[in-house]
């Protein structure tokens, strides 16, 4: 935990539509960061009175130190996983935050500067559409500079249900790889000491 990286505050809000995995992503993302990384990490949620189709949304505020203030004030990072999603929240972003869309579902970013990757259409090469927002956390796995796959994987085999572990491995490695294949420098966005 000593190689790990000082943050005073890092805040990341996981956001698409109820059904897309998003309080699943976050719960995983959470233990990783807390558990193996030794980090403080704060999760709120909110979810539309739908259960699927509605908006739905994951908080993490992550430190080194304790977090005075649990929710999130200015995110660094916005991942969108809906058209929704990335229209509502991107005025929620620092100057010099960064966006992650799901490129098979949002069309038009308000931005030219995002890093996009197709999580659903990978998703469903992996065999299960389901699967869409571990996708995702394999590829913020590898843009998030602080996070260790080693640790992520291991959240993932101790939360989800172990009959479908071996297929989510499989769309978090899909994930992963391309996010690295594709955008090798990306884990340089973040500078920490």
């Amino acid at each position: 935990m000593s190689n790990d990286p000082h943050l005073d505050r890092f805040e990341v809000r996981l956001s698409g539509l109820g059904g897309q995995g998003i309080l699943t992503l976050g719960r995983i993302m959470g233990q990783a960061l807390a558990l193996d990384h030794g980090y403080a990490v704060t999760q709120t949620q909110s979810y539309g009175p739908e259960a699927r189709g509605g908006a739905s949304r994951c908080d993490l505020v992550i430190s080194t130190g304790r977090i005075s203030y649990p929710k999130t004030i200015s995110l660094d990072l916005l991942v969108a996983l809906s058209q929704e999603a990335c229209n509502k929240y991107f005025s929620d972003l620092k100057p010099d935050g960064f966006l992650l869309v799901d490129t098979s579902l949002v069309s038009q970013t308000p931005t030219n500067i995002y890093w996009g990757l197709p999580f659903t259409t990978m998703a469903q090469k992996v065999g299960l559409v389901q699967t869409t927002n571990i996708v995702a956390l394999g590829a913020l796995t590898h843009f998030i500079s602080f996070m260790r796959a080693t640790s992520v994987r291991k959240s993932l085999r101790e939360i989800l249900p172990r009959k479908i572990v071996d297929i989510n491995l499989k769309a978090f490695n899909a994930g992963f790889n391309r996010a690295k294949k594709e955008y090798p420098e990306a884990p340089e966005k973040w500078k920490f000491s």
